[in-house]
């Protein structure tokens, strides 16, 4: 069965619901809500006012509700919603930076997202976003190596005075190895793997084993 809402409409706020609904500068949400208790004015069903002015049901009966205690001045104005989280002060996002640099607590190798959300009392996403916004990357680590040979400081001397200041009529070359590299014969290159196709080779595909390139470098001219 069909539920009608009759909403009663004095004349005065059916001329004023009626200004609202022609005027073509007026917010769309208020036009609806004014034809929403026009219509509902005339008898008709909930799922016929929810038709006619584009609205859910549940629309139609919180308008319908809204204009039976506050008139049409409930119809023109939002109920205030309490305030969301306040914002993370720069004081936070600091004391945040400066922890993330520090030790990382007990036996961690380094701090984590949800371990710093933890201690500092926020969500893991703020903590990612500034991380992000701070190019903090506590995960990641970048190793390094140091001699332990009493000469190295004398002998990194020798090598760079040597590119620095070489002897005169000496040639100097900077040399490097690529190893491992595959010899292969072929005529011309593979197609690669695609969806629903398999990689491809030419008939005269052969594996030579593999071979090294060695590059020397000129340090006075770059040749």
């Amino acid at each position: 069965m069909s539920q009608i809402v009759c909403v009663i409409v004095n004349s005065e706020d059916a001329a004023r619901l009626a200004s609202v609904v022609a005027d073509r500068n007026g917010s769309l949400k208020h036009i609806q809500r004014a034809r929403i208790v026009l219509a509902s004015s005339e008898r008709l069903t909930v799922l016929e006012v929810a038709r006619r002015t584009g609205a859910s049901r549940p629309a139609v009966w919180r308008w319908q509700a809204r204009y039976a205690a506050e008139g049409v001045e409930g119809l023109l104005r939002d109920k205030t919603r309490p305030p969301g989280k306040a914002p993370i002060t720069t004081a936070v996002i600091a004391k945040i930076l400066a922890l993330t640099c520090a030790e990382p607590p007990g036996e961690a190798t380094h701090w984590t997202g949800r371990a710093m959300a933890k201690a500092m009392g926020v969500s893991l996403s703020t903590i990612q976003r500034i991380w992000a916004a701070n190019r903090l990357q506590p995960h990641r680590i970048r190793t390094f190596k140091r001699s332990r040979d009493p000469a190295f400081a004398a002998k990194v001397e020798d090598v760079v005075g040597l590119y620095m200041h070489p002897p005169a009529h000496a040639l100097v070359l900077s040399i490097d190895e690529k190893s491992q590299i595959q010899a292969l014969d072929r005529t011309q290159p593979g197609l690669p793997l695609k969806p629903g196709k398999c990689g491809t080779m030419t008939h005269d595909y052969k594996r030579h084993g593999t071979t090294t390139l060695f590059a020397a470098l000129n340090i006075l001219d770059g040749a």
